[in-house]
């Protein structure tokens, strides 16, 4: 076999180098050796590589074709390399992150993509899953983080990062019923449409459409209102269902703000409350296993860029 890890390793220094000489110098070897390793590779690819007709040697056209090959082969081989020490420093084979739908807009890609240049091997796995199913996952062990709201309550098995905040919006269509009623009674008031204002009751006997886990008997009283509600664990179903018309729902102003825009969506204007619950937002782990060598890593690159 011509290639080795070394020939392709020295092959390249003298691309990159100029000489033999230089290259040996790069590489702390003896010139007349890389010389004679490099006319072992010419005879046993039976082709020049380089031209030695003047001072120093000058790849021929065949050492450039083969040098793309000869760059990938060496990155991958460094990448595997990378990847065989990070392992035996804890690196984790995968890498699962569950995140609660109304998440999946936050500031969480960035670092991820750090994370993979500092280990491009890893694999990673990210899930959507309601903010109950994505912490059941990671009790289960399924999952390594979950990027979640705070929680109502400290849960002594659960370490988190803070990483940020959301501030979760009430919207509704435009064409609601609800709304359009109360656009009827400004106008009777002599207001524009404009002026109508909704009560806290429009709340709860409105209908709620609720991103919610798989277990109906699992609610979250912060996010669930209304005395009727429709569910689903899908945050895309969820906003297809309110602009529809078919129901008002919490969602984090800076997911609904091109609906906004687009106007298929409106923050529901209230009389005697402000629209708007700020919400932290949490990197959370068990406690009860210990976080891979890239969960880690994940963890400081999110807090890291919740500080920027």
């Amino acid at each position: 076999m011509a290639f080795t890890s070394d020939s392709v390793h020295l092959f390249l220094a003298v691309l990159d180098h100029g000489s033999f000489s230089a290259a040996a110098r790069a590489l702390g070897r003896v010139p007349s050796a890389v010389s004679m390793a490099m006319g072992h590779l010419e005879a046993e690819l039976d082709m020049p590589l380089f031209d030695r007709s003047g001072r120093e040697p000058r790849p021929t056209a065949a050492a450039r074709a083969l040098e793309p090959q000869a760059r990938l082969l060496a990155a991958q081989l460094q990448q595997l390399n990378a990847q065989a020490l990070s392992l035996t420093q804890g690196l984790e084979e995968r890498l699962t992150l569950a995140i609660a739908p109304e998440l999946l807009a936050a500031r969480w890609s960035a670092p991820l993509a750090a994370l993979a240049h500092e280990f491009p091997l890893l694999q990673v796995e990210v899930l959507a899953a309601p903010q109950a199913d994505a912490l059941a996952l990671l009790h289960t062990g399924r999952a390594q983080l979950a990027l979640v709201f705070e929680r109502p309550s400290i849960d002594g098995r659960e370490g988190f990062q803070e990483v940020g905040d959301e501030t979760l919006v009430a919207v509704m269509a435009p064409g609601h019923p609800v709304l359009q009623a109360a656009r009827s009674a400004a106008l009777a008031r002599g207001e524009p449409p404009e002026a109508a204002r909704l009560r806290e009751e429009h709340l709860t006997t409105t209908r709620q459409i609720v991103v919610a886990g798989r277990d109906p008997l699992q609610r979250d009283p912060r996010f669930e209102y209304a005395r009727h509600n429709w569910r689903t664990d899908n945050h895309v179903a969820a906003l297809g269902l309110i602009e529809a018309g078919l129901g008002w729902g919490w969602q984090p102003r800076a997911l609904v703000a091109a609906h906004i825009a687009a106007g298929t969506l409106v923050e529901m204007p209230f009389e005697n409350l402000s629209n708007g619950a700020r919400l932290w937002v949490d990197l959370v782990w068990s406690k009860e296993r210990p976080l891979g060598l890239g969960a880690r890593r994940f963890v400081a690159l999110m807090g890291t860029a919740a500080k920027n």
